[in-house]
């Protein structure tokens, strides 16, 4: 296989973002943008990922690390353009033997079929491939110049003529170089344009002048968007949306009004789910078949086994993890908890720091109390107990299997199998008594009228 060096450029402040987080941070489908782009770069065949990031960006550092302890990171300390960016990069292009491809940490929909299409033309003898598109409006980005299927020079709006400014097919920005190319290239780049930068563009025209063969490709338009603001972040989630709900159904999960439902990009969904209107779905969340996601319901990191049925108005946040045939109703909070096989936890309830058994009950407004203001503790239910409605299980407790905690109560000690728990003051019944309440009630209130 031929070697594969990406580099992927991060170094941009993003101040149109108005943020103070770095713009590669900001994240698309619950992940920042510059992780998608390492994500790209890994399915692609990369042999060496390096990221080239700007000053003062531990955050963004941490963030490369994370997805590859392997990658190398560099510095920009001076933004002086993205041939600039690039010479910073020296060490890993230096020694590189195969192809070099350029990245961009705020294009997050790059996909990696087009990563190989660029890797083709460079294995077919291609010394640059220019990866171009064909925006709405190609106001203020770079025209691509071609001509006979060749492509001759890249032209930023700034420095174009009226006649190129008219040019549909625009510059996305990656660029695939033989890794020879671009060492004899790289260092011609100067900065004689408007902005006084070195453009990494600019090495389609030294390739040429050189005799060197520079190809170019197509991308859609929505694949290969930069996100430099707000409103472009929000297209890129939109765009990231419509297609992972495309790759949904076409798997086989039934989705009642798609553009109501949101995923992650690391969400997994098995055959035969059926997802209902208005649901979120944070990281981590993997949905076995035959599973139904009633409306209104946000999920993160939870498991949810074959053939459960959750919602409406649920919320699993992580480590819920729900069993076969397991049912969470309407107004369930569940947090780091295991539901057994077949338990029911219908509606207005909170589980947290827990472990319910096969076939369990659990009531209306049952809680968990999991937490004494320092410490988390938690509850333990055996299988086929019936945790009656109201109950409050004061963790650490263990609840044993077959047994009945009653309505109302509060359970403090452990309940042994198949035991009766009680754990609530004797029902005490005074006839007239609320008359006489509400009567002395109304006085008071008409006495503060008076005054």
């Amino acid at each position: 296989m031929t070697e594969l060096l990406s580099i992927i450029l991060a170094a941009g402040e993003g101040t149109r973002m108005r943020s103070a987080t770095p713009k590669v941070l900001h994240q698309v489908g619950g992940m920042p943008m510059v992780g998608h782009v390492m994500r790209t770069a890994v399915r692609s065949g990369a042999t060496d990922i390096c990221v080239v990031v700007g000053p003062n960006h531990e955050a963004v550092e941490a963030e490369v690390t994370r997805h590859s302890a392997s990658a190398r990171i560099f510095s920009q300390l001076e933004r002086l353009g993205t041939g600039h960016a690039v010479r910073q990069a020296r060490e890993a292009f230096d020694g590189a033997q195969g192809n070099v491809v350029v990245l961009y940490a705020d294009n997050p929909l790059v996909s990696s079929d087009t990563v190989a299409a660029i890797a083709s033309r460079l294995n077919d003898g291609a010394d640059i491939v220019v990866v171009g598109y064909r925006p709405a409006d190609p106001t203020n980005l770079g025209r691509l110049l071609t001509q006979d299927g060749r492509l001759l020079a890249i032209r930023e709006h700034r420095d174009a003529t009226e006649e190129e400014r008219k040019i549909g097919l625009a510059n996305s920005g990656i660029i695939g170089f033989r890794a020879e190319t671009l060492r004899s290239i790289i260092d011609r780049i100067g900065n004689k344009n408007a902005k006084g930068e070195y453009y990494l563009t600019d090495a389609v025209e030294l390739a040429n002048s050189d005799g060197r063969r520079v190809e170019f490709i197509e991308a859609d338009a929505g694949e290969v968007m930069g996100v430099d603001d707000r409103t472009r972040l929000a297209a890129a989630e939109a765009q990231f949306q419509q297609l992972r709900r495309s790759d949904f159904m076409q798997a086989g999960v039934t989705l009642k009004d798609p553009g109501s439902v949101w995923f992650s990009y690391d969400t997994e969904i098995g055959r035969d789910v059926t997802i209902e209107p208005n649901v979120v779905f944070g990281p981590g969340v993997v949905i076995e078949e035959g599973a139904v996601i009633h409306a209104f319901s946000h999920i993160e990191g939870a498991h949810i086994g074959r053939n459960a049925s959750v919602g409406p108005f649920a919320r699993l946040r992580p480590e819920a993890n729900l069993a076969e045939g397991v049912k969470v109703g309407n107004f369930v909070e569940i947090k780091k908890a295991e539901i057994g096989k077949g338990a029911k936890v219908s509606h207005l309830t909170y589980i947290g720091d827990a472990s319910i058994g096969a076939d369990v009950n659990i009531g209306a407004g049952v809680i968990t109390v999991n937490y004494d203001g320092y410490n988390k503790h938690r509850t333990v239910v055996g299988d086929g107990a019936f945790i009656g409605s109201n109950a409050a299980l004061v963790a650490p407790v263990n609840v044993g299997a077959g047994a009945l905690v009653a309505s109302g109560s509060v359970i403090t000690e452990d309940v042994a199998d198949d035991a009766l728990a009680l754990g609530r003051a004797r029902q005490v019944v005074k006839p007239g008594r609320a008359k006489e309440i509400f009567a002395a009630a109304k006085a008071k209130k008409q006495a503060k009228k008076g005054n």
